[in-house]
């Protein structure tokens, strides 16, 4: 197994900089998910980690080791495509172990990794077929077990789930979590799926234009996001954000938001802003904390939240409801049962013990809160 540390990475071409200088230690045995939208960095950065991009400035290193200029098969890492790679002449057994005899193992050696990765991977009876009498999900097993043979030091994962319908990317993330579990390899994943992201890993990092926004644990991230991108970015439906003024009234602060609306904030937020009353600030308030209307429950600060619902999507679940705040489009996430209807005016539940106040200039979110 293997630490895997990036330092002072850069990625240029032709004068443009894909990747900016950045800093990240994988821990051993740790699983590790790059995310971001198209062009951030994130499948440049792992295919620098793989040796399949030089890179233009800094280090990289495996197990203490710099790797800059060591060849991709030397560097004893395991990659995983996005289009599985197969060799469509050889049956699955073959392709599992064609590494492996390419180095020449034993043939014994080859029946034992292969069986073993064909069991944790339940592929034990696909292993006399060929690729084109798979579907995309045994395919895509077909491809980890081939990397989980070799026993690397290091997993890559290049979108291993792009190619894959919705319901079957769900059972390969619970699969993927599941072999990561029962074989605890170094693991880097892409993915442009916040949800995949969340759901896989051990900490979770969030590119944007080539640099690191945030580095976190998934709860880390949702709960307590640095910068407006990264609290838009992660969770679904994204982040409200609603342009305010934060007043003081007595010994109250309160945000005023379009409309007339306003919000007194929880005594326990007074600290935290003080220094910022009389400032045009962001409000950031989740859908998932704006509600039906409800007595408060685990600690929650709720605030009447006016509204006349222009769309309504049931999801069975729950029910998502837009509304505008002055000219700004506002996303509820309430409980069927609550049977909003478009163009009836409701009063939701702010969850104000969640809401985060950002600066509109940085996109920075002011003031510190815990992980929840």
């Amino acid at each position: 197994m293997a630490e895997v540390s990036l330092h002072k990475v850069v990625k240029r071409y032709e004068g443009v900089e894909a990747v900016r200088g950045i800093d990240l230690t994988i821990g051993d045995k740790e699983f590790v998910v790059l995310v971001g939208p198209s062009g951030c960095g994130k499948s440049t950065t792992l295919r620098m980690i793989a040796g399949l991009e030089e890179i233009t400035d800094g280090a990289i290193q495996i197990d203490g080791t710099v790797v800059n200029d060591v060849p991709p098969k030397d560097r004893d890492i395991a990659m995983v495509f996005q289009n599985y790679a197969l060799y469509p002449h050889m049956t699955v057994s073959e392709n599992m172990s064609f590494g492996l005899r390419l180095k020449r193992f034993p043939k014994d050696e080859i029946r034992r990794r292969v069986d073993e990765a064909a069991r944790i991977l339940n592929i034990e009876d696909l292993l006399e077929r060929k690729p084109r009498q798979l579907s995309g999900g045994q395919r895509q097993r077909v491809a980890m077990g081939r990397a989980i043979v070799r026993n690397p030091k290091v997993f890559l994962f290049d979108e291993p789930l792009s190619n894959l319908d919705a319901k079957l990317r769900v059972q390969m993330r619970t699969e993927i979590k599941r072999v990561h579990q029962q074989v605890p390899v170094t693991t880097v994943y892409v993915t442009h799926d916040q949800v995949e992201a969340m759901t896989l890993a051990d900490r979770v990092v969030v590119m944007n234009d080539g640099v690191i926004e945030q580095v976190g644990a998934p709860n880390e991230l949702y709960h307590s996001p640095r910068t407006r991108f990264v609290a838009g970015f992660i969770g679904s439906p994204s982040m409200n954000f609603l342009r305010c003024k934060l007043d003081r009234e007595g010994e109250d602060l309160m945000v005023r938001l379009a409309d007339g609306v306003a919000l007194t904030l929880p005594a326990e937020s007074r600290e935290r802003y003080r220094e910022h009353v009389g400032r045009e600030l962001v409000l950031g308030l989740r859908p998932e904390h704006l509600t039906e209307t409800r007595p408060p429950r685990n600690g929650e600060v709720v605030a009447p939240f006016p509204a006349v619902p222009d769309v309504v999507e049931p999801m069975g679940m729950d029910t998502l409801v837009y509304f505008r705040v002055g000219r700004e489009e506002v996303c509820a996430r309430m409980d069927p049962s609550a049977n909003p209807r478009v163009g009836e005016p409701i009063t939701l539940a702010a969850n104000l013990a969640r809401m985060h106040l950002l600066d509109p200039g940085s996109g920075l979110v002011l003031g510190t809160r815990p992980t929840g």
